[in-house]
């Protein structure tokens, strides 16, 4: 799986501009680094799902971003970064614009080396036009890059609220969800820094109490539903992953932690589980599609 370096690599060159002319590399504000997130996971379900293949080939399935659900149930709607929906037939209302890969690669700026580039380039292409009313996969991307113990109750809920707005709107559709976890022990927060950065006014620097503030975020994440999958009646994300970087947001590059409290290869939340699992899903419940 390809997806942590690309995002990684992506993340470490800065791409979010604030009112100063600072650019950055992450900002509370920008949803970037979910969309890059959600586009590397999609390239890698894209290469692990045979059906998804075929059914973007044959042009039954298209890419959406910020596509609005609704919850038919609490009559709440959401935003979701990237979705997987069913090509709109002859006459069908516009549903969003739809997007390929390669176009989402240049509009987010996402850096791949050669080898990725070269495979992009061997994928099939998504149609363009309209994303379809029937939304099959939603992806959704969050980030706890610092603040973690005061950021986990809004981490919670608005986790919580994507999987039970997915399943809301359509009970069949995969959730799936994603979350990356800054292990950095320092990090500049845009928040925290509203005004020019100089050398007689340096940056105010944000201290992280590691391993705790990680493995904080790491249990409340494992209380998040959970379901075996479509048909079941529940509500909870099919699939889940947790990505563990090092990034201080000063311009160094952006690594991945691998080593624990990371989740290890055969953990369910590792991104490649994640990936394998919702890939077998959609290979699984959407052989119908016609």
């Amino acid at each position: 799986m390809k997806g942590p370096e690309i995002i990684a690599r992506t993340m470490s060159v800065p791409g979010v501009d604030d009112k100063f002319g600072r650019r950055w590399q992450y900002h509370s504000r920008s949803d970037l680094h979910s969309k890059v997130a959600c586009w590397a996971i999609l390239f890698d379900m894209l290469q692990s799902s045979s059906l998804l293949q075929q059914h973007v080939l044959a042009g039954k399935v298209t890419f959406g971003i910020n596509r609005k659900l609704h919850d038919w149930e609490s009559e709440k709607t959401k935003n979701l970064d990237l979705v997987v929906a069913r090509t709109p037939g002859p006459g069908s209302p516009n549903s969003g614009k739809a997007f390929d890969l390669a176009d989402l690669a240049d509009r987010y700026g996402v850096i791949l080396t050669d080898d990725e580039a070269k495979t992009l380039a061997k994928l099939p292409v998504a149609p363009p036009g309209t994303a379809g009313a029937t939304v099959l996969v939603a992806l959704e991307a969050k980030a706890c890059m610092t603040a973690h113990i005061k950021a986990l109750p809004r981490l919670h809920d608005e986790l919580t609220s994507s999987h039970a707005t997915v399943h809301g709107d359509n009970p069949n559709a995969l959730a799936i969800g994603f979350v990356m976890i800054n292990y950095a022990d320092t990090f500049i927060s845009p928040d925290r820094n509203r005004r020019e950065i100089t050398e007689d006014h340096p940056a105010q620097v944000s201290q992280h109490r590691q391993p705790h503030d990680t493995d904080r975020t790491l249990d409340m994440i494992s209380k998040i539903s959970r379901r075996s999958g479509p048909g079941t009646g529940g509500r909870g994300f099919d699939a889940i992953g947790i990505m563990l970087v090092s990034m201080t947001n000063d311009g160094a590059p952006v690594t991945v932690v691998t080593p624990p409290p990371a989740p290890g290869p055969t953990d369910a939340y590792h991104y490649d589980q994640m990936i394998n699992r919702a890939a077998h899903l959609y290979d699984s419940n959407f052989g119908h599609i016609a």
